[in-house]
């Protein structure tokens, strides 16, 4: 790969290759998990805002301008498919949603069930108008945080990493790997009554889940020829997880 993709510091130090996307993977996914399985227990999620936001930056500490437009951060090109990505990913939600509702209902094998329990709340019934604001609230920072961070990383520089070796496509399988075995942290290893378990079915639906939500999020991306395709798709999936959790389950 190019070295010239990334910054005149990094040029003699690393290459732009397959082996610095495995090392990307490791040096956030190994913190992330063990910060995230920490949180659900104290329910301080405050470290993993900062791991999200070193996600933010790492594109713009690792690659020049070249690099990062290579990895998609430019301007999209279809503003219409900036919409569809919205919808799509809104609508995948949706579809993970009823599934889980239907095969686990309300119990804390639903990945939304376990996931609302993350939630500080205030105490005592909510309002209908103390809920909208939780939920805008809520929708704002889980619309920005996470979808900037973790699209700039995997389905952009850890993406950008493997094509060069094995092509857009198969690229895309390994930056979906990595972001649903990640996803194994929110659920699937869970705590629950003061004790960690591990649910292999309902595990095996949520990573499936996260698997194809990052296949739908990498054509968002090459649909509006922008990472931002890609970021606005998980947007969308998150604003149907804050729409489900606030109006369906609380």
């Amino acid at each position: 790969m190019d070295k010239q993709l990334l910054r005149s510091f990094w040029q003699n130090i690393l290459t732009y290759n397959w082996k610095l996307g495995i090392l990307l993977i490791l040096l956030f996914g190994i913190p992330r998990f063990i910060i995230v399985l920490e949180a659900n227990i104290s329910g301080s999620y405050g470290l993993v805002s900062i791991i999200f936001m070193l996600m933010w930056i790492t594109p713009f500490i690792l690659m020049n301008k070249k690099g990062r437009t290579y990895i998609g951060i430019r301007k999209p090109q279809n503003y219409k498919w900036l919409l569809y990505s919205f919808l799509i990913g809104s609508a995948f939600c949706s579809f993970m949603f009823v599934s889980s509702h239907l095969l686990f209902g309300d119990s804390i094998s639903n990945s939304f069930v376990y996931i609302s329990k993350s939630y500080t709340l205030p105490t005592g019934e909510l309002t209908a108008i103390n809920k909208l604001i939780l939920f805008v609230t809520f929708s704002l920072t889980g619309m920005t945080f996470s979808p900037i961070g973790e699209e700039f990383l995997y389905r952009g520089v850890i993406h950008g990493s493997f094509v060069e070796r094995f092509g857009e496509q198969k690229a895309s399988l390994f930056d979906s790997l990595a972001f649903s075995i990640t996803h194994l942290a929110h659920f699937g290893i869970i705590y629950n009554l003061g004790k960690w378990d591990f649910l292999f079915f309902p595990a095996l639906l949520w990573v499936s889940g996260m698997f194809i939500l990052s296949q739908l999020l990498f054509r968002c991306k090459q649909m509006t020829g922008s990472i931002w395709g890609a970021v606005i798709g998980h947007a969308g999936y998150n604003f149907g997880m804050m729409y489900w959790i606030f109006y369906h389950i609380f």
